[in-house]
């Protein structure tokens, strides 16, 4: 019976530990399917970020967790791509054809 008062308690505790894991779970599950339909590891980044953020992200939310008081926000790209890469750069598929 002594252990049952123990059990309670201890579940308290480890449950905020056990929701950050799952939210970590599911970001690693979500990164597996990104890569699996052919987008390389370093095009795109998944951040966890609290619902109210979620709009200010800057990114496309791909899942949600811990009790769907967490989003998952997928985006493309490294952060820096925008600054490295000059606004007047393109490809040939830019230019007009003659």
């Amino acid at each position: 019976m002594k252990a049952m008062k123990w059990i309670l308690p201890a579940l308290i505790i480890a449950a905020p530990l056990a929701a950050q894991a799952s939210c970590e779970t599911v970001k690693a599950d979500i990164n597996q399917k990104i890569i699996n339909n052919g987008v390389p590891a370093s095009g795109f980044t998944l951040d966890i970020v609290p619902n109210d953020q979620a709009d200010k992200a800057g990114g496309q939310v791909v899942g949600h967790c811990d009790n769907d008081t967490q989003k998952i926000v997928y985006k493309r790209g490294q952060a820096d791509d925008s600054e490295t890469v000059p606004a007047s750069a393109g490809t040939s598929q830019d230019a007009p054809s003659s």
